[in-house]
């Protein structure tokens, strides 16, 4: 047979939770005790505007009064007060919150009432030995009362003296939690939790300079904008103000590039204004800048649930009260709301780019660089936004022209068709380094791109399987020549022979060290440099990834490697080759034929065998073969010694390799200082 009964709760053992686990930062108890006494000022504003208090609310206001030498800190407020029955209900029942029955009773008239969950109060008990309520309330004759606890669930409560209406709470720090008398650190909590509360809130007196000291004024120093620009409606507002509310939050900032005005009222409520900082085309991630608020409380700087995680790189505020918070109003909690939300804004940020960049491009292209990083990054992390943003992204080339993807496509694809009719898009990293590259492209008629950003291997990526019919190529992977191939290419003089010889030349003065060097010869005309450097496009493109992505750390921890182009067409290249023969000739052409002959000798045998099976070939022939190619092997030892030896001790071997070196800035230290003296020696 199946009991049942109810859970027991003692409130002796939960106080103590709520007082230690309750809020995961002490400093939050300023915040919420502040937060109370604005609902209870906002609270008469409601019943006034209702006609149920019918007196003067006068000047209302939050004021808040740390005593070191009491050892007290107080908030007191002028608002709504309460009886004793009320002190009863609201204080000595945890979790019961006055402002949900509020809420409930004039839930068309309090949208700006802020708790709602009853707990706020007991943060005070985090920081405090013990706590006093003194409180009046408005309604007519009420007797003022004060409740008084020291932590424990024992409390008393007694009349009190108060002329006016309204809620003092005093609360009595704990020695080892002195700081929160200290004005340097109630002045900080204010700053950052009560800054745009819409209650005044009064913390000391404005000061002036006098008698060479700051002294008080009379005038009550107002730490809080009650009406921030986020509050109002975009048509009550100029471009001033916009820019005057960035510096208000951000005072150390450059001016943002754009604003997003958010202000939804169905089927959530949300308003905010976001806006796209200047960050100079640096990668600087610097999430935690939107502040997120409910009716105008702060929350949190940390929203990556309610903003996709692109557009946490921009600055600004976040206002909804459908934002479903935890319990401690430090974090949210996931729901569909959010989700709605999240969308919306994305959707905003989209519309809004776009309408600037259709009505206004010549701005949008003049910022372009640096609203860069934030569309590439939420094309790159946001399929929505990709979709959205493809007609508005752009790119550069070296001319600084802006074109979008879809206009540059139609600009090159007449003359950086390759072979393979795949559309060649070029671009350089760095313009200075790769100079003499962009200037061979364009000496082809071809436009080289720009892309310099931090972001820009991955996002070409993306451009590719987005529109495979386009292949991005860095100006200086490889020659001009195989950048783009023709049908006609041209081919290179030298033969397999005398590229093997210059190889092994070429080989004794490269460079020592992780990075790999692999010599290459192409035909790249009489007018175009002597020897280059290249890189692969493959290997640099897994490096650059690697080095944002941890997952590829395999290619990170490669080492680099290169190709040392000669160009064959280049009378230097061919004076390389004629002074070499005309050195070894002699001694080397008797290898070269002997090699030829014994490689023709192992042909033969391969013929005879061509139709039999591995384990069926004569022994005898397997043996002639490994002794043929044993004597190869010695023939082409001899040969490559000879090539080393001439090579090693060459200068204008050096001398051309140093240059193509130096012009991708590869050549340093030793390399360098032997590169100068030669260099004089030759001259």
């Amino acid at each position: 047979m199946a009991n049942s009964g109810k859970i027991g709760v003692s409130t002796k053992d939960l106080f103590p939770i709520i007082k230690k686990f309750l809020y995961s930062d002490h400093d939050i108890f300023l915040r919420e005790i502040v937060s109370n006494a604005v609902d209870a000022t906002q609270k008469l504003k409601v019943l006034a505007s209702s006609g149920e208090f019918k007196g003067e609310t006068g000047s209302l206001k939050v004021t808040v009064k740390a005593d070191k030498d009491a050892g007290t800190l107080t908030v007191s407020d002028n608002g709504i007060g309460m009886t004793e029955e009320e002190v009863e209900k609201y204080i000595n029942q945890i979790a019961f919150s006055g402002a949900e029955e509020f809420l409930e009773k004039h839930k068309d008239d309090a949208a700006t009432i802020i708790g709602h969950f009853g707990l706020g109060f007991y943060s005070s008990f985090m920081v405090s030995d013990s706590v006093d309520i003194i409180t009046k309330s408005y309604k007519e004759g009420a007797q003022a009362v004060k409740w008084s606890c020291k932590g424990e669930t024992e409390y008393t409560i007694e009349p009190a003296e108060r002329s006016e209406r309204g809620t003092d709470i005093v609360m009595h720090i704990s020695e080892d939690e002195k700081e929160f008398l200290e004005d340097s650190k109630i002045k900080a909590l204010l700053e950052k939790y009560c800054k745009f509360l819409p209650i005044e809130i009064v913390y000391g007196k404005k000061q002036e300079w006098k008698d060479g000291k700051y002294v008080d004024t009379d005038e009550d120093n107002v730490i809080n904008d009650t009406k921030p620009a986020w509050t109002k409606k975009p048509s009550e507002l100029k471009e001033e103000d916009y820019s005057n509310f960035y510096h208000q939050l951000y005072p150390m900032a450059e001016d943002p590039l754009f604003h997003i005005h958010l202000n939804v009222d169905y089927p959530f409520t949300l308003t905010g204004i976001l806006y796209f900082p200047k960050i100079n085309n640096r990668f600087e991630i610097q999430k935690n800048k939107i502040q997120l608020y409910c009716n105008q409380v702060y929350v949190t700087d940390t929203v990556e649930g309610i903003v996709p995680d692109y557009l946490t790189l921009l600055h600004g505020v976040i206002d909804s009260p459908d934002i479903p918070l935890n319990v401690s109003r430090s974090y949210l909690q996931s729901d569909r709301k959010v989700k709605q939300i999240s969308s919306h804004i994305t959707k905003k940020v989209a519309d809004s780019l776009s309408d600037i960049f259709k009505n206004n491009r010549s701005e949008y292209e003049e910022k372009w660089n640096d609203l860069k990083i934030f569309i590439q990054y939420g094309m790159l992390t946001d399929e929505k936004f990709q979709e959205r943003a493809m007609k508005i992204v752009m790119v550069q080339n070296t001319e600084k022209k802006f074109y979008t993807l879809e206009e540059y496509k139609e600009l090159i694809k007449d003359n950086q068709t390759d072979k393979d009719n795949k559309v060649i898009a070029l671009y350089a990293t760095n313009v200075e380094e790769q100079y003499s590259y962009i200037q061979n492209a364009k000496s082809r008629g071809y436009d080289v791109l720009v892309m310099d950003g931090q972001l820009d291997t991955h996002f070409i990526a993306l451009l590719e399987q987005k529109d495979e019919n386009v292949r991005y190529v860095r100006v200086d992977s490889d020659v001009i020549d195989k950048l783009i191939q023709k049908a006609d290419a041209k081919q290179t003089t030298f033969t397999a022979e005398e590229q093997e010889e210059m190889r092994m030349v070429f080989d004794t003065q490269l460079p020592k060290g992780e990075a790999m060097y692999h010599v290459t010869f192409e035909a790249m005309g009489a007018d175009a440099e002597p020897v280059i450097v290249t890189r692969s496009e493959f290997m640099r493109r897994m490096k650059d990834m690697a080095a944002m992505n941890p997952q590829m750390s395999y290619f990170g921890s490669m080492g680099d490697q290169y190709n040392l182009v000669v160009n064959t067409d280049h009378p230097l290249s061919q004076r390389v080759l004629s002074e070499e023969k005309s050195a070894l000739g002699i001694a080397i052409e008797p290898l070269t034929t002997e090699i030829q002959t014994l490689n023709g000798q192992i042909a033969e045998i391969d013929t005879l065998n061509k139709d039999v099976k591995a384990d069926e070939i004569p022994q005898s022939d397997k043996d002639r073969k490994a002794d043929l190619q044993k004597q190869i092997d010695s023939l082409k030892e001899k040969k490559s010694e000879l090539l080393s030896n001439y090579g090693k001790d060459n200068k204008l071997v050096g001398q051309l390799i140093d240059l193509a070196l130096l012009a991708n800035g590869l050549l340093k230290g030793e390399a360098l200082s032997k590169f100068v003296k030669r260099s004089v020696e030759l001259i």
